[in-house]
């Protein structure tokens, strides 16, 4: 389905541009109205239920049964090949623990395929006295069918290999294109504070690099396809799929980071487009 015929359903955008749609809306509510298979491949991080200012805090079992339902629509209108990767952290679970993976209660939670769980390691976090400082989180990868699904390797291999010339019985040990990036992901995280902020730094508390979405949609989707992000928050994921020739559709309830997205998106666009123009002043 194209993005003309979504936005049919759905009506008028919040925003949009070529490449994609920015929704204000609740990603359920959006979701449900939308046709089966015709997703290609979702990211997202959602609020942890940590008490962030975007957030409304619900006990453990009513976060997990919210996110049951909208994981159930993402796998609805995701395609056969399709896959969702889902960035989450960590929760305190009264009684249980202080900092509890919250993999641990949604791996189970949906008719997705677990694949593979990927550690996100990042350089920079919190300063802990009482307990080991935290460096990671977790992207569950899963897929609609574990038999068929987009994995482009080459597309995402590591081109840092320490020997890359070394050879086994004559022939190159290592690909040419580089090495399988492992299932620990070391991507600097968006920083905030004098002298560390991040160049892509907006605003929003809980900013997902671009470096981290790129690895995803590179390796998770082909050109042309359709990303969902259902918590968009500052529009990290529309950023990658225009830098890397994807369609997205994009949900927020905050009325605040679609304004936030919108001017993030428009700024890329306009700095992706200025060396074209001044390459065909130079041609004049």
């Amino acid at each position: 389905m194209e993005l003309e015929n979504i936005k049919k359903i759905l009506g008028l955008p919040f925003y949009e541009n070529k490449y994609g749609l920015i929704y204000n809306m609740d990603c359920i509510e959006a979701m449900k109205i939308l046709p089966p298979n015709v997703i290609d491949i979702t990211f997202t991080s959602p609020p942890y239920n940590i008490g962030k200012a975007y957030e409304n805090v619900m006990n453990v079992e009513s976060y997990v049964e919210w996110c049951y339902i909208w994981l159930k629509e993402i796998h609805r209108i995701t395609k056969h090949d399709g896959s969702l990767w889902l960035n989450i952290g960590y929760l305190f679970l009264p009684h249980t623990g202080k900092a509890v993976p919250i993999s641990y209660l949604l791996w189970n939670k949906t008719s997705f395929y677990l694949q593979q769980e990927i550690v996100w390691n990042y350089g920079a976090g919190v300063a802990c006295k009482n307990m080991f400082s935290p460096r990671n989180e977790k992207i569950l990868w899963f897929v609609k069918d574990e038999n068929n699904y987009i994995f482009n390797l080459d597309a995402i291999r590591d081109k840092n290999v320490k020997y890359p010339n070394q050879k086994k019985n004559g022939k190159l040990r290592c690909n040419t294109l580089g090495k399988n990036p492992s299932d620990v992901w070391q991507i600097a995280k968006v920083t905030s504070g004098k002298g560390r902020m991040s160049s892509e730094r907006t605003s929003h508390p809980a900013q997902t690099p671009v470096d981290l979405l790129d690895r995803v949609i590179l390796g998770g989707s082909h050109e042309q396809n359709i990303v969902l992000d259902p918590f968009m928050g500052s529009g990290s994921t529309a950023i990658s799929a225009i830098k890397n020739n994807r369609r997205f559709i994009c949900f927020e309830i905050d009325r605040n980071y679609c304004k936030l997205a919108e001017k993030r998106i428009m700024s890329f666009i306009q700095e992706r487009e200025e060396p074209h123009e001044q390459l065909y002043l130079f041609r004049e």
